[in-house]
Protein backbone atom coordinates (compact mmCIF):
# COMPACT_ATOMS: atom_id res chain seq x y z
CA UNK A 1 0.00 0.00 0.00
CA UNK A 2 1.85 3.13 -0.64
CA UNK A 3 0.95 5.63 1.96
CA UNK A 4 2.50 8.00 0.35
CA UNK A 5 0.30 8.24 -2.63
CA UNK A 6 -3.03 8.26 -0.29
CA UNK A 7 -2.27 11.11 2.15
CA UNK A 8 -0.48 13.55 -0.41
CA UNK A 9 -1.63 13.29 -4.26
CA UNK A 10 -4.45 15.45 -4.43
CA UNK A 11 -4.60 16.47 -1.32
CA UNK A 12 -4.75 19.43 0.71
CA UNK A 13 -4.61 18.71 4.56
CA UNK A 14 -4.85 15.84 6.77
CA UNK A 15 -6.06 15.94 10.45
CA UNK A 16 -4.73 14.42 12.07
CA UNK A 17 -1.91 12.90 9.64
CA UNK A 18 0.45 10.83 12.02
CA UNK A 19 -2.19 9.14 14.00
CA UNK A 20 -4.11 8.46 10.23
CA UNK A 21 -0.23 7.25 9.12
CA UNK A 22 -0.21 5.03 12.15
CA UNK A 23 -3.45 3.85 11.57
CA UNK A 24 -2.45 2.71 7.89
CA UNK A 25 0.81 0.90 8.86
CA UNK A 26 -1.31 -0.96 11.60
CA UNK A 27 -3.03 -3.27 8.80
CA UNK A 28 -6.22 -2.18 10.53
CA UNK A 29 -9.29 -2.04 7.94
CA UNK A 30 -10.37 1.27 8.17
CA UNK A 31 -13.91 2.46 7.46
CA UNK A 32 -13.59 5.40 5.05
CA UNK A 33 -16.75 7.83 4.61
CA UNK A 34 -17.88 10.39 1.69
CA UNK A 35 -21.18 12.07 1.66
CA UNK A 36 -22.95 13.60 -1.03
CA UNK A 37 -26.24 15.36 -1.15
CA UNK A 38 -28.52 14.47 -4.09
CA UNK A 39 -29.07 18.18 -5.06
CA UNK A 40 -28.49 17.62 -8.71
CA UNK A 41 -29.36 14.41 -10.78
CA UNK A 42 -26.03 14.30 -12.84
CA UNK A 43 -22.55 13.92 -11.39
CA UNK A 44 -19.33 15.52 -13.07
CA UNK A 45 -15.48 15.57 -12.65
CA UNK A 46 -15.74 17.31 -9.62
CA UNK A 47 -17.77 15.03 -8.08
CA UNK A 48 -14.94 12.10 -8.73
CA UNK A 49 -12.28 14.12 -7.32
CA UNK A 50 -13.11 12.85 -3.63
CA UNK A 51 -14.54 9.66 -5.43
CA UNK A 52 -11.03 8.81 -6.29
CA UNK A 53 -9.58 9.08 -3.38
CA UNK A 54 -12.59 7.10 -2.02
CA UNK A 55 -11.60 4.58 -4.19
CA UNK A 56 -7.87 4.45 -3.54
CA UNK A 57 -8.57 3.66 -0.10
CA UNK A 58 -10.46 0.99 -1.62
CA UNK A 59 -8.13 -0.53 -3.28
CA UNK A 60 -5.77 -0.41 -0.68
CA UNK A 61 -8.22 -2.79 0.98
CA UNK A 62 -10.33 -0.50 3.29
CA UNK A 63 -13.96 -0.66 3.47
CA UNK A 64 -15.30 2.87 1.20
CA UNK A 65 -18.92 3.86 2.70
CA UNK A 66 -20.89 6.34 0.30
CA UNK A 67 -23.76 8.20 1.81
CA UNK A 68 -26.45 9.82 -0.08
CA UNK A 69 -27.73 12.27 1.76
CA UNK A 70 -31.19 12.12 1.01
CA UNK A 71 -31.94 14.13 4.29
CA UNK A 72 -29.54 16.28 4.17
CA UNK A 73 -30.56 17.65 0.86
CA UNK A 74 -33.88 18.45 1.97
CA UNK A 75 -32.40 20.95 3.80
CA UNK A 76 -29.15 22.39 1.75
CA UNK A 77 -25.69 22.38 3.01
CA UNK A 78 -24.89 26.21 3.46
CA UNK A 79 -21.17 25.84 2.96
CA UNK A 80 -20.26 29.14 0.70
CA UNK A 81 -23.30 30.14 -0.06
CA UNK A 82 -24.38 34.00 0.39
CA UNK A 83 -28.16 33.10 0.62
CA UNK A 84 -30.05 30.03 2.09
CA UNK A 85 -30.37 27.19 -0.62
CA UNK A 86 -33.85 26.72 -2.47
CA UNK A 87 -35.43 23.79 -0.58
CA UNK A 88 -35.61 20.48 -2.01
CA UNK A 89 -38.57 18.44 -1.94
CA UNK A 90 -38.63 14.71 -1.28
CA UNK A 91 -39.71 14.14 -4.43
CA UNK A 92 -37.06 16.50 -6.36
CA UNK A 93 -34.37 14.10 -4.13
CA UNK A 94 -35.53 10.83 -5.02
CA UNK A 95 -35.18 12.00 -8.75
CA UNK A 96 -32.09 13.53 -8.34
CA UNK A 97 -31.08 10.27 -6.64
CA UNK A 98 -32.07 7.93 -9.44
CA UNK A 99 -29.02 7.74 -11.26
CA UNK A 100 -26.13 8.51 -8.48
CA UNK A 101 -24.92 5.32 -7.36
CA UNK A 102 -24.64 4.39 -11.36
CA UNK A 103 -22.42 7.18 -12.04
CA UNK A 104 -20.57 6.90 -9.14
CA UNK A 105 -19.97 3.25 -9.89
CA UNK A 106 -17.64 4.68 -12.85
CA UNK A 107 -15.61 5.38 -10.16
CA UNK A 108 -16.53 2.89 -7.17
CA UNK A 109 -16.58 -0.72 -6.93
CA UNK A 110 -19.91 -0.43 -6.10
CA UNK A 111 -20.34 -4.11 -4.83
CA UNK A 112 -17.24 -3.66 -2.14
CA UNK A 113 -19.33 0.05 -1.27
CA UNK A 114 -21.79 -0.05 1.88
CA UNK A 115 -23.41 2.39 0.65
CA UNK A 116 -26.20 3.99 3.14
CA UNK A 117 -28.93 6.99 2.84
CA UNK A 118 -29.08 8.86 5.55
CA UNK A 119 -32.97 8.91 5.99
CA UNK A 120 -31.88 5.32 7.53
CA UNK A 121 -31.60 6.99 10.82
CA UNK A 122 -33.10 10.61 10.78
CA UNK A 123 -36.79 9.24 9.61
CA UNK A 124 -37.38 7.68 13.06
CA UNK A 125 -37.45 9.53 16.24
CA UNK A 126 -36.16 12.51 14.25
CA UNK A 127 -36.84 15.27 17.09
CA UNK A 128 -35.37 13.44 19.73
CA UNK A 129 -32.14 12.99 17.49
CA UNK A 130 -32.49 16.88 17.06
CA UNK A 131 -32.63 17.20 20.82
CA UNK A 132 -29.41 15.48 21.14
CA UNK A 133 -27.28 16.70 18.26
CA UNK A 134 -28.28 20.32 19.57
CA UNK A 135 -25.88 19.72 22.72
CA UNK A 136 -23.20 18.50 20.47
CA UNK A 137 -21.98 21.91 19.32
CA UNK A 138 -22.66 25.45 20.23
CA UNK A 139 -24.10 28.53 19.09
CA UNK A 140 -20.58 30.56 18.83
CA UNK A 141 -18.81 27.43 16.57
CA UNK A 142 -21.48 27.53 13.99
CA UNK A 143 -21.88 31.10 13.98
CA UNK A 144 -17.89 31.98 13.18
CA UNK A 145 -17.76 30.17 10.41
CA UNK A 146 -16.77 32.06 7.36
CA UNK A 147 -19.39 31.67 5.13
CA UNK A 148 -22.23 32.65 7.99
CA UNK A 149 -20.32 35.55 9.28
CA UNK A 150 -19.94 36.65 5.92
CA UNK A 151 -23.92 36.45 5.50
CA UNK A 152 -24.33 38.28 8.84
CA UNK A 153 -21.98 41.02 8.24
CA UNK A 154 -23.77 41.11 4.98
CA UNK A 155 -27.11 41.38 6.40
CA UNK A 156 -28.29 38.26 5.06
CA UNK A 157 -30.25 35.47 7.35
CA UNK A 158 -29.42 32.13 8.75
CA UNK A 159 -32.15 29.87 9.52
CA UNK A 160 -32.06 27.68 12.26
CA UNK A 161 -32.09 24.59 10.49
CA UNK A 162 -29.15 25.63 8.53
CA UNK A 163 -27.09 26.49 11.31
CA UNK A 164 -28.34 22.35 12.11
CA UNK A 165 -26.53 20.90 9.12
CA UNK A 166 -23.08 20.26 9.90
CA UNK A 167 -24.06 18.61 13.30
CA UNK A 168 -26.62 16.20 10.70
CA UNK A 169 -23.47 15.22 8.40
CA UNK A 170 -21.58 14.23 12.16
CA UNK A 171 -24.25 12.43 13.08
CA UNK A 172 -23.52 10.36 9.73
CA UNK A 173 -20.04 9.96 11.27
CA UNK A 174 -21.12 8.25 13.99
CA UNK A 175 -23.73 6.11 12.64
CA UNK A 176 -21.37 4.53 10.05
CA UNK A 177 -18.59 4.41 12.81
CA UNK A 178 -16.50 6.81 10.58
CA UNK A 179 -12.81 6.48 10.73
CA UNK A 180 -12.00 8.54 7.73
CA UNK A 181 -14.03 11.09 6.29
CA UNK A 182 -12.84 12.60 2.99
CA UNK A 183 -14.37 16.19 1.46
CA UNK A 184 -13.42 19.40 -0.47
CA UNK A 185 -11.38 22.07 1.60
CA UNK A 186 -14.74 24.46 1.41
CA UNK A 187 -16.03 21.20 3.29
CA UNK A 188 -13.48 21.34 6.58
CA UNK A 189 -16.05 23.07 9.13
CA UNK A 190 -18.80 20.18 8.80
CA UNK A 191 -15.80 17.65 8.96
CA UNK A 192 -14.37 18.93 11.82
CA UNK A 193 -17.99 19.27 13.33
CA UNK A 194 -17.66 15.71 12.57
CA UNK A 195 -14.78 14.72 15.05
CA UNK A 196 -16.84 16.87 17.82
CA UNK A 197 -20.10 15.28 17.30
CA UNK A 198 -18.47 11.68 17.36
CA UNK A 199 -17.06 13.21 20.86
CA UNK A 200 -20.20 13.76 22.08
CA UNK A 201 -21.31 10.32 21.20
CA UNK A 202 -18.26 8.78 22.67
CA UNK A 203 -16.78 7.13 19.81
CA UNK A 204 -13.16 7.71 18.45
CA UNK A 205 -12.89 10.99 16.08
CA UNK A 206 -12.42 10.40 12.96
CA UNK A 207 -9.38 11.47 10.49
CA UNK A 208 -10.13 14.16 7.90
CA UNK A 209 -8.49 14.42 4.44
CA UNK A 210 -9.52 17.91 2.84
CA UNK A 211 -9.30 17.77 -1.19
CA UNK A 212 -8.57 20.88 -3.33
CA UNK A 213 -11.98 21.98 -4.66
CA UNK A 214 -12.09 21.78 -8.69
CA UNK A 215 -12.22 24.67 -10.71
CA UNK A 216 -14.56 24.53 -13.93
CA UNK A 217 -14.14 24.89 -17.46
CA UNK A 218 -14.49 29.02 -16.87
CA UNK A 219 -10.91 28.55 -15.09
CA UNK A 220 -12.48 30.90 -11.80
CA UNK A 221 -15.27 29.12 -10.12
CA UNK A 222 -15.56 25.52 -8.60
CA UNK A 223 -17.31 23.12 -10.92
CA UNK A 224 -20.76 23.35 -10.64
CA UNK A 225 -24.24 22.85 -12.79
CA UNK A 226 -25.28 26.05 -11.74
CA UNK A 227 -22.50 27.89 -13.11
CA UNK A 228 -22.67 26.33 -15.74
CA UNK A 229 -18.85 25.23 -15.80
CA UNK A 230 -19.27 21.64 -15.06
CA UNK A 231 -18.08 18.62 -17.22
CA UNK A 232 -20.55 16.16 -16.99
CA UNK A 233 -19.75 12.06 -16.52
CA UNK A 234 -22.61 11.31 -18.97
CA UNK A 235 -21.29 13.76 -21.49
CA UNK A 236 -21.44 12.30 -25.27
CA UNK A 237 -17.45 11.95 -25.50
CA UNK A 238 -17.65 14.28 -28.22
CA UNK A 239 -18.60 17.44 -25.70
CA UNK A 240 -16.55 15.85 -22.68
CA UNK A 241 -13.45 16.31 -24.95
CA UNK A 242 -14.52 19.77 -26.38
CA UNK A 243 -14.53 21.26 -22.76
CA UNK A 244 -11.30 19.49 -21.75
CA UNK A 245 -10.04 21.26 -24.81
CA UNK A 246 -11.79 24.79 -23.69
CA UNK A 247 -10.23 24.30 -20.38
CA UNK A 248 -7.25 27.46 -19.04
CA UNK A 249 -4.22 26.25 -19.68
CA UNK A 250 -3.11 27.06 -16.08
CA UNK A 251 -5.66 24.14 -15.02
CA UNK A 252 -4.01 21.48 -16.91
CA UNK A 253 -1.79 20.11 -14.18
CA UNK A 254 -4.08 20.23 -11.60
CA UNK A 255 -6.69 18.54 -14.21
CA UNK A 256 -4.39 15.59 -14.36
CA UNK A 257 -2.99 15.11 -10.37
CA UNK A 258 -7.10 15.33 -9.51
CA UNK A 259 -8.91 13.72 -12.34
CA UNK A 260 -6.33 11.20 -13.41
CA UNK A 261 -4.04 8.79 -11.94
CA UNK A 262 -1.86 9.86 -15.12
CA UNK A 263 1.46 12.42 -14.84
CA UNK A 264 1.64 15.06 -17.99
CA UNK A 265 4.03 14.15 -20.30
CA UNK A 266 3.81 17.14 -23.18
CA UNK A 267 4.95 20.58 -22.05
CA UNK A 268 3.18 22.09 -24.78
CA UNK A 269 -0.16 23.35 -23.52
CA UNK A 270 -2.25 21.87 -26.24
CA UNK A 271 -0.46 18.71 -26.36
CA UNK A 272 -1.03 18.08 -23.16
CA UNK A 273 -4.72 18.84 -23.01
CA UNK A 274 -5.01 16.28 -26.33
CA UNK A 275 -3.45 13.91 -24.47
CA UNK A 276 -5.81 14.55 -20.99
CA UNK A 277 -8.95 14.80 -22.85
CA UNK A 278 -8.01 11.39 -24.32
CA UNK A 279 -7.57 9.59 -20.96
CA UNK A 280 -10.18 11.15 -19.26
CA UNK A 281 -13.35 10.59 -22.24
CA UNK A 282 -11.54 7.11 -21.65
CA UNK A 283 -11.74 6.66 -18.23
CA UNK A 284 -15.40 7.32 -18.55
CA UNK A 285 -16.54 5.89 -22.19
CA UNK A 286 -13.78 3.32 -22.78
CA UNK A 287 -10.22 3.77 -24.50
CA UNK A 288 -12.06 3.45 -27.53
CA UNK A 289 -14.00 6.89 -27.26
CA UNK A 290 -11.26 8.58 -25.78
CA UNK A 291 -9.24 8.22 -29.23
CA UNK A 292 -11.97 8.51 -31.33
CA UNK A 293 -12.39 11.61 -29.47
CA UNK A 294 -9.04 13.03 -30.10
CA UNK A 295 -9.03 11.82 -33.62
CA UNK A 296 -11.85 13.76 -34.01
CA UNK A 297 -11.44 17.11 -32.37
CA UNK A 298 -7.85 17.21 -34.54
CA UNK A 299 -9.64 16.29 -37.58
CA UNK A 300 -11.98 19.23 -37.42
CA UNK A 301 -10.21 22.03 -35.25
CA UNK A 302 -6.71 21.56 -36.33
CA UNK A 303 -7.52 19.64 -40.14
CA UNK A 304 -10.75 21.93 -40.48
CA UNK A 305 -12.50 19.20 -41.99
CA UNK A 306 -15.86 17.62 -41.50
CA UNK A 307 -17.19 15.02 -38.42
CA UNK A 308 -17.35 11.68 -39.55
CA UNK A 309 -20.81 11.54 -37.94
CA UNK A 310 -23.04 14.45 -38.39
CA UNK A 311 -26.35 14.77 -37.54
CA UNK A 312 -29.45 14.67 -39.67
CA UNK A 313 -32.36 17.23 -39.94
CA UNK A 314 -35.19 16.84 -42.26
CA UNK A 315 -37.11 19.96 -44.03
CA UNK A 316 -40.54 19.28 -46.42
CA UNK A 317 -40.16 22.72 -47.83
CA UNK A 318 -38.06 23.35 -51.57
CA UNK A 319 -36.47 26.88 -49.90
CA UNK A 320 -36.19 29.21 -47.14
CA UNK A 321 -34.10 31.99 -46.14
CA UNK A 322 -31.32 31.57 -44.10
CA UNK A 323 -32.17 33.09 -41.11
CA UNK A 324 -35.07 30.71 -41.01
CA UNK A 325 -33.18 27.88 -41.67
CA UNK A 326 -31.13 28.63 -38.66
CA UNK A 327 -34.12 29.00 -36.31
CA UNK A 328 -36.09 25.92 -38.38
CA UNK A 329 -33.39 23.40 -37.42
CA UNK A 330 -32.68 25.15 -34.48
CA UNK A 331 -29.02 26.56 -34.63
CA UNK A 332 -29.73 29.59 -33.61
CA UNK A 333 -32.36 30.49 -30.22
CA UNK A 334 -33.79 33.63 -31.88
CA UNK A 335 -33.96 35.87 -35.13
CA UNK A 336 -31.46 38.15 -33.21
CA UNK A 337 -29.30 35.36 -32.43
CA UNK A 338 -29.40 33.98 -36.50
CA UNK A 339 -28.84 37.76 -37.54
CA UNK A 340 -25.61 37.81 -34.77
CA UNK A 341 -24.29 34.36 -36.10
CA UNK A 342 -24.35 35.29 -40.25
CA UNK A 343 -22.64 39.06 -39.58
CA UNK A 344 -20.37 37.90 -37.74
CA UNK A 345 -18.81 35.00 -40.56
CA UNK A 346 -20.27 32.05 -38.42
CA UNK A 347 -22.25 30.12 -40.29
CA UNK A 348 -21.35 28.28 -43.38
CA UNK A 349 -23.23 26.04 -45.97
CA UNK A 350 -20.86 23.32 -47.97
CA UNK A 351 -17.75 24.70 -46.59
CA UNK A 352 -18.89 28.10 -47.87
CA UNK A 353 -19.48 31.28 -45.52
CA UNK A 354 -22.26 32.69 -45.74
CA UNK A 355 -23.41 37.03 -45.00
CA UNK A 356 -26.69 37.44 -46.18
CA UNK A 357 -29.77 36.54 -43.70
CA UNK A 358 -32.32 36.99 -46.15
CA UNK A 359 -30.75 35.11 -48.64
CA UNK A 360 -33.23 32.10 -49.92
CA UNK A 361 -31.56 28.82 -49.82
CA UNK A 362 -32.67 25.48 -51.79
CA UNK A 363 -33.20 22.09 -50.76
CA UNK A 364 -33.17 20.62 -53.70
CA UNK A 365 -30.11 18.15 -52.35
CA UNK A 366 -28.15 17.74 -49.18
CA UNK A 367 -26.43 20.73 -47.45
CA UNK A 368 -24.23 20.52 -44.86
CA UNK A 369 -24.37 23.36 -42.33
CA UNK A 370 -22.35 23.99 -40.36
CA UNK A 371 -22.85 27.24 -37.25
CA UNK A 372 -19.75 28.27 -35.42
CA UNK A 373 -16.48 25.73 -35.31
CA UNK A 374 -18.53 22.61 -33.69
CA UNK A 375 -22.24 22.64 -34.52
CA UNK A 376 -22.77 20.87 -37.85
CA UNK A 377 -26.28 19.38 -39.22
CA UNK A 378 -27.11 17.77 -42.58
CA UNK A 379 -29.98 19.17 -43.94
CA UNK A 380 -31.90 16.17 -46.18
Amino acid sequence: MDIQNLLERGVAEVIEKEHLEKALRSGKKLRIKFGADPTAPDLHLGHTVPLRKLRQFQDAGHKAILIIGDFTAQIGDPTGRSEERKPLSIGEVRKNMKRYLSQAGKILNIKKTEIHYNTEWFKKNAWSKIIELARAGTIQQILHRADFKRRLDEGNDITVLESFYPLFQGYDSVMVKADVEIGGTDQKFNLLMGRRVQRHFKIPEQDIITLPLLEGVDGERKMSKSYGNYIGLDEEPKAMFGKIMSLPDALIDKYYELCTSEKRTASDPREAKLELGKIIVGMYHGAKAGEKAKEEFVRVFSRHETPTEVRSWKLDVRSLSLMDLLLKTKMAASKGEARRLIEQGGVKINGERQNDADKIIKLDKELLLQVGKTRFLKIV
